[in-house]
């Protein structure tokens, strides 16, 4: 059977995107900066990306036999990739709480956008700071509010101890400090 006949897939899954679904019936927090970004990302593809590709396309289409033509087949490729990123991030956006963490600058106890040091049992420090899902950035210990850790830590004070179940069994951890962004310098 000819290529040309054959269904390609029509894209509405978004199963091959990277960030995970939210459990259900929780809320999609995100902060200020995370909203601006991702919005920042939609408008981009929406005004410059997908434009550009469909101008691309619309060329490649142009040059005859388009079962062989590199830059319509890739181009069209992308088109695809660029409406699925549309559709996830509109998507998002429209159920996106913003919760500014500068609210809560001064506090001592664990809320989203804290930025946390905690102790493990060997005396380790780590610091982590908790945002949305669709805002982390694991590289820069960065972790969703609804993480394990994330969750064990959420509401505890500067000198408490939380339990936290990992994948090497339960640990102890003790916050040292607590930190927010102060008001209007986030």
């Amino acid at each position: 059977m000819s290529k040309a006949f054959t269904k390609e897939s029509d894209g509405d899954e978004d199963d091959d995107l990277a960030l995970p679904p939210l459990p259900a019936g929780v809320r999609n927090y995100i902060t200020p900066q995370g909203y601006a970004r991702l919005r920042m990302e939609l408008l981009q593809l929406i005004d410059e990306e997908r434009p550009k590709t469909v101008e691309v396309v619309s060329w490649a289409a142009k040059n005859g036999d388009r079962s062989e033509n590199g830059d319509y087949l890739y181009g069209k490729k992308r088109l695809r990739e660029i409406d699925r990123r549309i559709r996830f991030l509109t998507k998002r956006l429209d159920i996106a709480e913003v919760a500014d963490p500068s609210a809560h600058f001064g506090k001592d106890q664990v809320f989203f956008g804290a930025t946390v040091t905690y102790a493990d049992a060997q005396g380790d420090e780590h610091t982590i700071t908790i945002k949305g899902i669709d805002e982390v950035d694991s590289l820069h210990g960065e972790v969703s509010w609804i993480a394990p850790i994330a969750r064990a830590l959420l509401k505890a004070r500067e000198g408490d101890e939380v339990q936290f179940m990992s994948p090497g069994g339960l640990q102890v951890l003790e916050v040292l400090e607590v930190r927010y962004p102060e008001p209007g310098k986030a």
